[in-house]
């Protein structure tokens, strides 16, 4: 009796363990960078690889998209100018040399603003036949920098441009120190790049050749361990293979573990569809808008690929493809993505539109009573405790109200970096702004910590609370 006793202690002990023990952060083998820590949210609505031409006519330009620039900025046209695919349409008042350009051909039919007149879209009603403003094109290998810069500003690239800290518009002054680019994305029902940018290998290359010319070091490219990558290789950059689950595709992720950042040391990161426009300048000498986006979600009568242009409106993009009751759409991903109207726009860097249920309903008695599964981490649901890997729908209701933010190592599961989030947190709350630089900062944007919020006990705005920390260490310089 004593013996059985002591192997039913012993193995509730390893099970103890093998539960609450921390998961090493990363491993290396082979040269795969594998991330330990994440969670991948299997969630229905999945689209076939399958691309549909849409048939979209509205677009917009959203001044908001582009954090860092002057609210309202130096309108170039004004209602009932037509414009050409390329023609300037901003600017902003600090940089005016970088120009913000149509990303169709046609009229411009409304300047909407916002709250205290700042401007929010500038809409286009495009033409049946997209035609492109012609540039004059410069030789990558005989300008210098300077002049490269200044093409880029003048032709609608420099918008494609992101920098960090602070994940703002790229400083025109700056060099950075490093170029990043993340060729997967681990979000839940996110594209499949290397789907989306099939037949545009050689678009992609330029635009790595580009951007080599604009950094005092390399250009690294995060690939898909285990995946067909040839569409991102054989361009120059530093390539680097990862595997685990999400954020592992988010660059931010990327960058912790090739190239910290630092608050003197500023990166800048592209998008993989960004990358091709830019190297299209080049070759097709044309401000190519195109986008392929990807519909997604469990209340879309048919999730697909549809090929458009930036700025497509939601309501055109979904026709025909929406459910009468009551839905949200998404602009980008159900964890970091923006809630829209469908009278709205779709975001400058999305390239996914997600639909999922308004969750405006109450639940008797909450997690207490059994439910039917759902996307969790807690293990006390029984979905959560399973781990199933079957998808679920999914709905936006948070299961319960803001909490005292008082759990602790819950967040370190989620966030495969070598930081202190919920200190971090902590911290920006109480505005103790000489602490959150050493803990990590400079490092976070958004994206990074929406699975933590996801996650998070206390039902804590995660996104938000890191947002008002970077916004202060930047006024702070």
């Amino acid at each position: 009796m004593n013996l059985i006793l002591a192997l039913v202690v012993l193995v509730v002990f390893y099970l103890a363990m093998r539960f609450f023990s921390d998961t090493p952060e990363r491993s290396s083998n082979n040269g795969v960078i594998r991330l330990k820590k994440g969670y991948n949210i299997p969630l229905k609505g999945e689209a076939p690889k399958e691309l549909k031409i849409g048939t979209v006519k509205t677009f917009a330009i959203q001044p908001p998209n582009f954090r860092g620039i002057f609210p309202i900025p130096k309108m170039m046209v004004k209602v009932g100018d037509t414009v050409a695919a390329g023609d300037p349409l901003f600017y902003d008042k600090d940089t005016p040399s970088a120009k913000y350009c149509a990303p169709v051909s046609g009229k411009v039919t409304a300047i909407n603003r916002g709250a205290k007149r700042s401007i929010i879209e500038v809409v286009i009603e495009a033409d049946a036949n997209v035609h492109y403003k012609e540039l004059d094109v410069v030789d990558v290998n005989k300008v210098s920098r300077e002049e490269l810069v200044s093409f880029l500003a003048e032709n609608g690239a420099w918008a494609f441009l992101r920098q960090r800290p602070y994940n703002v518009m790229a400083d025109m002054e700056v060099t950075p120190a490093n170029i990043f680019i993340s060729t997967f994305d681990t979000a839940p029902l996110a594209p499949d790049n290397a789907f989306v940018m099939k037949g545009k290998e050689a678009a992609f290359a330029k635009g790595v050749e580009v951007l080599k010319k604009l950094t005092s070091g390399d250009v690294h490219i995060g690939l898909k361990a285990g995946a067909n990558n040839d569409v991102f290789k054989g361009t120059g950059a530093v390539e680097h293979e990862f595997s685990g689950q999400h954020p592992t595709g988010n660059v931010g992720i990327q960058i912790h573990h090739i190239a910290p950042i630092s608050g003197d040391k500023p990166v800048w990161t592209v998008g993989v569809q960004d990358v091709a426009t830019i190297g299209n300048l080049f070759l097709e000498k044309r401000f190519n808008a195109q986008r392929i986006v990807v519909l997604t979600g469990d209340q879309l009568k048919q999730p697909t690929y549809v090929e458009t242009f930036l700025g497509a409106n939601l309501k055109e993009l979904l026709k025909d493809n929406l459910p009468t009751e009551k839905v949200r759409v998404i602009s980008g991903d159900v964890l970091s993505g923006e809630g829209k109207d469908a009278t709205q726009f779709l975001n400058f860097y999305d390239d996914q539109v997600t639909v999922i249920k308004e969750g405006d309903y109450y639940e008797t008695f909450g997690w207490l009573i059994p439910s039917t599964r759902r996307p969790t981490v807690s293990k006390t649901f029984v979905s959560g405790l399973l781990g199933s890997k079957k998808p679920v729908d999914a709905d936006t209701n948070q299961h319960g109200e803001r909490r005292a933010f008082v759990v602790t190592g819950e967040y370190e599961k989620f966030l495969p970096m070598d930081i202190y989030p919920q200190h971090l947190f902590k911290n920006i709350i109480i505005g103790d702004y000489e602490k959150i630089e050493g803990l990590g900062i400079y490092e976070l944007v958004e994206e990074d910590v929406a699975l933590c919020e996801f996650a998070c006990t206390s039902k804590q705005p995660l996104q938000a609370i890191l947002r008002e920390g970077l916004d202060y260490m930047q006024e702070q310089g």
